[in-house]
């Protein structure tokens, strides 16, 4: 991947608002209609009471678990080391002289896209598929933005939405702030969906998740990229006006001394 320069404006920006709009379109689809039960139901055997794939199956778990959680967190500390390192360990990578931000931007996309869902899934209180009745569970099927039936609200608090799993794949979504064409970011980007459906498509053919907590998670972490792009851009525009006061005033101070021994 060619990295991108920060002096160059690079499309994705201007995507911001879309994928917002996005992101309140796909809530009100799945609150509105069947989808996610709809899908969820070729996922389990009633018959059998159980689902597509065993969650103590040995090599989907290693594979799509916990070996793709290790690759991402150790990815994530290598970004963060050639960030914070020396130069030449950029230049060693391909980075160019003004890249180092958007490394960092990668970095804190890897580190607040699973914070922020973890949050949402201690808040929303909204249950797993195989928590509810319908897959073999003891809860009722509420929606996020719908009440529990009058006298059967859950005494535990459930904690499956968004997919806090897959987070961590999606979160490699801002790859494509690294590259400096176009094709460059479709393959960041391309990156960040395969790792996250990867690891989201395992957690639903366990019943861990619906569609729509996996949708989100996606559409959020892509929100949260361009809000750090966004905040970096506006903080190098900050530091770039302020720098000909600086240059003025220094100008000035060494023209009084000069003047006066």
């Amino acid at each position: 991947m060619t990295f991108a320069s920060s002096s160059q404006r690079n499309p994705l920006d201007r995507t911001l608002w879309a994928v917002i709009g996005l992101l309140i379109a796909a809530l009100a689809v799945f609150e509105l209609t069947g989808v996610d039960l709809w899908l969820q139901d070729f996922f389990y055997n009633p018959a059998a009471h159980r689902w597509l794939v065993d969650p103590a199956w040995y090599w989907p778990r290693m594979i799509f678990y916990q070996g793709a959680k290790g690759v991402i967190i150790a990815f994530g500390v290598g970004m963060l080391v050639v960030a914070a390192g020396p130069r030449r360990w950029r230049a060693f990578f391909g980075v160019p002289a003004d890249g180092r931000k958007d490394l960092w931007i990668a970095f804190l996309t890897l580190a607040s896209v699973p914070a922020l869902i973890g949050y949402g899934k201690a808040t929303t209180n909204v249950f797993c598929p195989y928590d509810i009745e319908r897959y073999g569970g003891d809860v009722p099927y509420v929606r996020v933005f719908e009440r529990y039936p009058e006298g059967r609200r859950p005494e535990r608090q459930g904690r499956c939405f968004p997919a806090g799993h897959a987070s961590g794949g999606f979160a490699l979504l801002a790859l494509a702030g690294l590259g400096r064409t176009r094709r460059g970011r479709w393959l960041g980007a391309g990156i960040g969906l395969l790792a996250g459906w990867w690891m989201g498509l395992y957690q639903m053919l366990k019943g861990a998740h619906y569609l729509s907590h996996t949708v989100v998670t996606m559409l959020v972490a892509w929100i949260v990229f361009l809000c750090w792009r966004a905040l970096f851009d506006r903080l190098s525009r900050f530091s770039r006006s302020a720098r000909p006061a600086d240059t003025d005033a220094t100008e000035t101070e060494e023209k009084l001394v000069s003047e006066n021994p």
